[in-house]
């Protein structure tokens, strides 16, 4: 091929990467889109909240109160995203490895909670669970309560961030090569040393990435726990309630003071989270 051969091509391959037409048009829309859906709103609050003295936002972000439900919030939503991240990987293994009948209606209901209102979630968890419930009925005569309770909480937190390790993991577990696992066989590993020195640091980053996912979702749901939640203060009250019940009261300034704080505590736990993903994934690359 001649030199100025290679110069087309090179041309065309540039003009191949440039798919949309604009660049500095399609790159303000992109940054304005942006400042206009998170920026400016997470800017209000921080505002908001800067007419507070730092007395004011320690004695509002401090009260037992509101301590008690970051407690709930946050550990519940931890807990539920790493169950969510064990189950999520097995159902995740099972529709990818197996076949069986009514596979596709297993797979199909996985994302029923994305679909499904979560108000309506919340109302159907609540009565499945209640001391009068389909299996309340049975599970309260046995000393396990579960609505209006924190572990009622963690059932609907559960339930809604499931679909998120399922679909992340699953695309993953499709695209690994079976040949390694016969390789692995081939050279004298068992199925648990298959599993945790070559599938699971393939499926750490995709696993991290649901359960980061999970758990954001956890933080801030709201319309499927209040039904379930009994909602008792410095017991089962999560933080989005209170900060609603501080709206509804016309204290603006101690509920944008109490979302700074989950504003900030959120992004430092998904930053921990994704630092840790790419950390995997890097030492998966050079392994």
């Amino acid at each position: 091929m001649s030199i100025a051969d290679g110069v087309a091509s090179k041309k065309r391959v540039g003009k191949a990467r440039q798919v949309l037409p604009g660049f500095p048009l399609a790159l303000s829309y992109t940054l304005f889109y942006l400042c206009l859906i998170v920026l400016i709103p997470l800017s209000a609050v921080f505002l908001k909240t800067a007419t507070l003295s730092w007395d004011q936002f320690w004695s509002i972000i401090s009260a037992p109160r509101v301590m008690a439900s970051y407690r709930v919030t946050f550990g519940i939503s931890l807990l539920a995203a790493a169950l969510n991240g064990i189950f999520g990987l097995i159902l995740a293994w099972v529709l990818v490895r197996y076949r069986f009948p009514g596979k596709r209606i297993v797979d199909a209901l996985i994302d029923l909670p994305f679909a499904l209102p979560t108000a309506v979630a919340g109302i159907a968890l609540t009565a499945i669970y209640a001391g009068n419930g389909w299996l309340g009925q049975w599970l309260e005569p046995l000393g396990l309560k579960i609505a209006f309770t924190p572990l009622g909480i963690l059932v609907a937190l559960t339930f809604i961030g499931l679909p998120f390790v399922v679909r992340t993991v699953q695309p993953v577990l499709e695209e690994l090569d079976i040949e390694l696992e016969e390789a692995a066989a081939n050279l004298g590993a068992n199925r648990w040393q298959i599993f945790w020195r070559v599938l699971l640091p393939l499926l750490s980053p995709a696993l991290l990435t649901g359960f980061a996912l999970a758990f954001a979702r956890g933080v801030g749901e709201y319309g499927s726990v209040i039904f379930i939640a009994g909602n008792v203060p410095l017991v089962s009250e999560i933080v989005p309630l209170l900060i609603i019940s501080k709206l509804e009261q016309f204290d603006y300034v101690g509920a944008t003071a109490i979302a700074v704080v989950m504003l900030v505590v959120s992004f430092l736990l998904l930053f921990l989270i994704n630092g840790l993903q790419l950390w995997v994934s890097r030492g998966g690359a050079r392994s």
